[in-house]
């Protein structure tokens, strides 16, 4: 199998500082006060030129090397800011690298950016043709091709409507279906996709699957474990510009997970005045933990997690039940969870600092991305004090090492849960089984 894609000590930096002014002439006093020494004569008295940071640089991708066979769909990770995205764009040829070398093999369609490679003056029919072109296709080409993409995007009705008036759903479901449709011998997807309806990004995934299985290689950056782990055999981790684990895709989600590098998944509210709520209780923060106490938005399917509400209570003398309410990506309410706290429970509270946490045993939720909705409030009469949507979100990971409840099934697995239940099975021998039929 020959190699698609070569990226030998790839390098990429950014000098930070003012860019322009806006007007050259005014870009010319500035330069001219450079020159000379003396300080910028756009400042205002008694103001600091803070965007006047020359010389200092920003590196986004340091040193990385790595490559890639045809026909293989490799997954890309990181925590935001870790330099996946600066990458996918000088594979693409959006931008140039500081040092290093980079050799692809075959056209390369890429969807980094919602309505990537689309003119917004142009209509949806003539941007695909206008996108078939650029991959160096002939019109025939992207004809015996078009009817499969209209459908797959599902904008039919919109596709002589000019893209400038589509929304960014619509502008995802076109892009996308131009991009994989047209025959790339590379695809390129970035975290664009979550722009996209659960249904639809199913279906992405599917046609990346496909196109993985019919030769073609993909480069996949997303935040969602579940599908990298579903579409990606291989996956390389990055942080801070530098690819710290590259293998197989099971190994190297183990690691992310276990290394505090994922996004925080918490929410803070530090003016009280500002927080949700009223005058008798105040929502202060919601965090998810690991087992470990580590705020974390990827958990392991097979370790318990945790979910906790900081508030403030203002008010003395009032029954409060906090309350957590968990929905998956779909939408579907998982399930709702009180505070059934003895120590709290039917007992009016004094003021001050509370946090209640709610612990979810492992082997439970399904995977896939949870999202938390948080409310307090009294039983009776029934009063909602606050009742905040979807404040924080996680994700469960199956890392698929056959001791979850999926076993050795590495397909996808629906349900809105995945408990591990206690199976037992008991075993009657052939022989003893037919001697006491005939004794019967």
């Amino acid at each position: 199998m020959s190699t698609a894609i070569s990226v030998e000590h790839l390098s990429k930096s950014y000098r930070l500082g003012q860019i322009g002014t806006g007007t050259f002439a005014n870009d010319l006093k500035i330069w001219w006060a450079k020159t000379r020494g003396k300080p910028n004569p756009m400042l205002k008295i008694g103001e600091t030129d803070h965007g006047n940071r020359d010389g200092e640089e920003i590196w986004a991708l340091r040193d990385v090397s790595f490559e890639v066979e045809q026909g293989e769909v490799l997954g890309i990770i990181g925590r935001n800011g870790a330099g996946k995205s600066t990458l996918l764009k000088i594979l693409s040829r959006v931008t140039a690298p500081t040092s290093g070398k980079i050799k692809v093999k075959g056209r390369v369609a890429s969807l980094l950016e919602v309505g990537t490679g689309f003119h917004q003056e142009l209509t949806g029919r003539e941007n695909v043709y206008l996108n078939g072109a650029i991959l160096g296709m002939s019109r025939q080409e992207v004809t015996r091709k078009f009817d499969e993409i209209v459908d797959f995007s599902g904008v039919e009705k919109f596709i002589d409507t000019p893209v400038k008036r589509y929304s960014s759903g619509m502008h995802v479901r076109l892009a996308f279906a131009v991009a994989a449709h047209l025959e790339p011998e590379i695809l390129v997807v970035d975290e664009v996709l979550a722009v996209g309806d659960a249904e639809f990004q199913k279906k992405c995934l599917g046609k990346m699957k496909d196109v993985g299985q019919e030769g073609r290689t993909v480069l996949f950056v997303s935040h969602n474990m579940p599908a990298i782990t579903r579409l990606c055999e291989r996956t390389i981790l990055m942080d801070r510009g530098r690819l710290i684990s590259d293998g197989p895709t099971t190994d190297v989600v183990s690691i992310y997970l276990q290394s505090g590098i994922g996004t925080v998944a918490a929410r803070e509210w530090p003016n009280v005045e500002r927080a949700p709520g009223n005058r008798i209780v105040r929502l202060r923060a919601v965090r998810v933990r690991s087992e470990d106490g580590q705020v974390t938005d990827a958990v392991d399917i097979r370790k318990p997690v945790q979910i906790e509400m900081e508030y403030d209570v203002l008010q003395p003398g009032h029954n409060l039940t906090p309350n957590f309410h968990l929905f998956n990506e779909d939408g579907i309410n998982v399930f709702i969870t009180a505070d059934l706290d003895e120590t709290w429970r039917g007992r009016p509270r004094p003021s001050g600092r509370y946090t209640s946490t709610a612990w979810i045993p492992g082997n439970f939720l399904a995977e896939g991305t949870l999202i938390v909705t948080t409310a307090v409030s009294t039983m009776n009469p029934v009063i909602v004090h606050f009742h905040e949507r979807d404040v924080v979100a996680f994700q469960v990971v199956d890392t698929l090492e056959g001791d979850s409840a999926r076993g050795d099934w590495a397909k996808h697995l629906p349900g809105v849960v995945r408990p591990l239940l206690q199976w037992k099975t008991q075993y009657t021998p052939a022989i003893q089984s037919a001697a006491s039929l005939l004794e019967s």
